[in-house]
C-alpha cells in the first residue's frame, strides 16, 4: 500500500482545530436545554451495546451530510430548526471530522470534544433500548 498523504489522526486534529469543542461536564449541562440538539453519529449497534444519550437524535456518521442539507432528497426536518447542534460518537474523532465537513456547508454545530466515552463516567446520564 503506498503511503497515505495525510493520516486519520491528522485529519481530526485539523478539523478539532477549526471547530467548536464542548467539554463533557458542559454537555452534560446543556441536556435540559430546549435549544440544544445532541446528535449521535455512532452506529446502531453501538448505541445498543452501550447506551446513548437521553432524548440524543440518531444520525448514522455516513448521512449527517445528507441530512442536514435542505436540497438533499434524505434532508430530515430536525435541522431545520433554529437549534444548537452539539454531535458527537464513541471518542471523539468521527464527530471532528464530521462538524468540520457540516461547518464547511455553512451548517452551524459542535461536537463533544471526547465523545461518550467520558459521558458516563463523569455523570452523563445514559438510556438504553428497552
Amino acid at each position: 500500500m503506498a503511503k497515505l498523504k495525510i493520516s486519520a489522526a491528522a485529519l481530526v486534529a485539523a478539523a478539532r482545530a477549526r471547530i467548536v469543542e464542548v467539554a463533557t461536564p458542559d454537555a452534560i449541562k446543556m441536556l435540559d436545554d430546549e435549544d440544544v440538539v445532541i446528535v449521535d453519529l455512532r452506529d446502531v449497534r453501538e448505541r445498543d451495546r452501550s447506551g446513548f444519550i437521553p432524548n440524543s437524535f440518531h444520525c448514522p456518521r455516513g448521512m449527517a451530510e445528507f441530512w442536514v442539507d435542505p436540497e438533499s432528497p434524505y434532508f430530515k426536518d430536525i435541522f431545520a430548526q433554529d437549534k444548537t447542534f452539539l454531535f458527537h460518537c464513541a471518542s471523539g474523532w468521527r464527530s471532528a471530522l464530521t462538524v468540520a465537513t457540516l461547518n464547511d456547508m455553512g451548517f452551524a454545530c459542535a461536537h463533544l470534544r471526547d465523545g461518550f466515552s467520558t459521558w458516563k463516567s463523569s455523570g452523563g446520564p445514559v438510556a438504553h433500548k428497552d
